[in-house]
């Protein structure tokens, strides 16, 4: 099979991953800390060269090019007031809230600050998030809370809400829900509280999709899955015309 028909439906299968995370980059443009995330490209062809000789490569074709991997922009974007109590926004660039899951205790990261009272088992009640992880203090405990007889909640005294930072952003892995986590085995992706970064109370930062900027992708790799579906098209009629001519 002539090389071009592979390098073509390997190029348009690149282009439909890429449309899928621009696609959810608009899908996300009214999501409270969600930050856009755009593919990075490697050539097929340059990988087998610089491959190990006993390397077992998924990549058979030789050429083309695929996306190996998506990159979030973690920074600050502008902010929304709410006048909530509990609503809270960082002012810094790759700063997070600390989560941790009340069930498993597996920790993760976010820049939402949307939070609200929730009750444990117990009776007492803690920050958590909209998806009821608990929100962690400057020392990564829970965050109690205290709440009057109408039922109005704010932090429980000499309580506040930690920000912290991570070694390296950019391998901070998407675990849903507009969250983050280290990867298991990554032992120099260390957290640490970051007491200088300070806090917006009563407002939300605001998604960091840029409307035009994902527009143009989009009719960009829209043409580029064009080209690629092209020379599919192509490669197949002068292949059927080499068979035409052989018969």
């Amino acid at each position: 099979m002539d090389m071009s028909f592979w390098t073509g439906a390997v190029g348009a299968g690149t282009m439909q991953k890429h449309l899928d995370v621009v696609s959810n980059n608009l899908a996300n443009i009214n999501t409270n800390g969600y930050k856009a995330k755009d593919g990075s490209f490697q050539e097929l062809v340059k990988y087998n060269l610089h491959a190990p000789e006993d390397e077992e490569s998924d990549l058979r074709t030789g050429s083309g090019a695929r996306i190996v991997s998506t990159h979030t922009d973690f920074t600050t974007s502008a902010f929304t007031d709410t006048n909530r109590n509990l609503d809270f926004a960082i002012n810094g660039d790759n700063r997070f809230f600390g989560l941790q899951d009340p069930t498993t205790g597996r920790l993760t990261f976010t820049r939402d600050g949307r939070f609200h009272a929730g009750q444990m088992g117990e009776g007492s009640f803690y920050l958590m998030n909209e998806s009821n992880q608990l929100v962690l203090n400057g020392n990564g405990q829970p965050i109690p809370m205290e709440v009057n007889a109408d039922g109005e909640a704010d932090l429980a005294e000499g309580q506040t809400v930690g920000v912290y930072t991570v070694t390296y952003p950019s391998r901070l892995l998407s675990a849903g829900d507009n969250a983050f986590y280290i990867q298991d085995g990554d032992t120099e992706n260390t957290v640490s509280l970051d007491p200088d970064t300070k806090l917006t109370r009563g407002a939300l930062e605001t998604s960091g999709t840029d409307m035009a900027k994902e527009m143009t992708k989009v009719i960009e790799t829209e043409r580029a899955m064009q080209m690629n579906l092209r020379m599919v098209s192509t490669s197949d009629e002068v292949m059927q015309t080499i068979n035409q001519l052989r018969g």
